[in-house]
């Protein structure tokens, strides 16, 4: 049976047999899903030849760690194979934008739920992409993710845990992350910080910056600068042998 609030999109391109599958994890704050930021991004992910699956994860009132345990029960569930579609099971990735970036960033630095059978290296991503994440939880954090997912007052060691950039190492998954400069609801620090991480852990990332754009945006179609993230994030995945022909990204420009 598939996870609570789960749905596949199947891979409408590419080579014959197990393709790459990447979970997608909309934002909003840990107060709820942002639909432009679900199933449309599984349809371009699709055209790519990659499975998706949409996560719509436990948001307020419920807190951590339902939200991750929800994320890693996925994770486990795409690479068991138990959903019917042909997933290569070395090569399950994660999206997330915003809240959702963060909640991507925590499976992909392994933050524990405190279950056994759900704090399994297998609920670790192969790669990742983080679209405006919410990285930090203590250096210019988005104060509303913070007490949506914590409460008003959490404790020190818990920020900690659940800040991304501090919980890097060498097994991190490699990361393609973008942000705008002048977003206003969550910095462009958040990115810049978890991209820093990755490079001096030596991992490899890509970190696109553009100067414009208001936070959410979502795939970007007509924003210029920004819509641009489509293609590069094709492209990348192409290079690591993930997703067909960049020209499959139209839906995203």
């Amino acid at each position: 049976m598939a996870p609570r609030g789960l749905t596949a999109v199947a891979a409408r391109s590419g080579a014959a047999g197990p393709r790459p599958a990447i979970l997608v994890l909309p934002g909003g704050g840990y107060a709820r899903q942002a639909d432009h930021e679900a199933e449309p991004v599984a349809e371009w992910l699709a055209a790519l030849g990659i499975h998706a699956f949409v996560l719509r994860y436990r948001v307020a009132p419920d807190r951590h760690p339902a939200p991750l345990e929800d994320a890693k029960e996925a994770m486990l569930h795409i690479r068991n194979g138990e959903h019917g579609l042909p997933v290569d099971a070395e090569r399950v990735g994660v999206l997330g934008f915003s809240a959702g970036g963060h909640l991507a960033a925590t499976l992909c630095t392994a933050a524990a739920t405190g279950k056994p059978d759900l704090d399994n290296p297998a609920a670790v991503p192969d790669l990742s992409v983080l679209c405006y994440p919410v990285a930090s939880l203590t250096h210019e954090a988005h104060q509303g993710s913070v007490a949506n997912l914590l409460g008003d007052a959490p404790p020190s060691a818990l920020l900690t845990a659940l800040s991304a950039e501090l919980n890097v190492t060498p097994r991190t998954p490699p990361a393609f992350i973008w942000h705008t400069a002048d977003d206003e609801a969550v910095p462009v620090s958040n990115s810049l910080n978890y991209a820093r991480a990755l490079i001096a852990a030596g991992v490899p990332a890509e970190l696109h910056v553009f100067p414009e754009g208001r936070h959410g945006l979502g795939l970007a179609a007509g924003e210029p600068g920004p819509g641009q993230w489509t293609s590069l994030c094709a492209a990348w995945l192409q290079r690591a042998g993930w997703a067909g022909s960049p020209a499959g990204t139209a839906a995203g420009n």
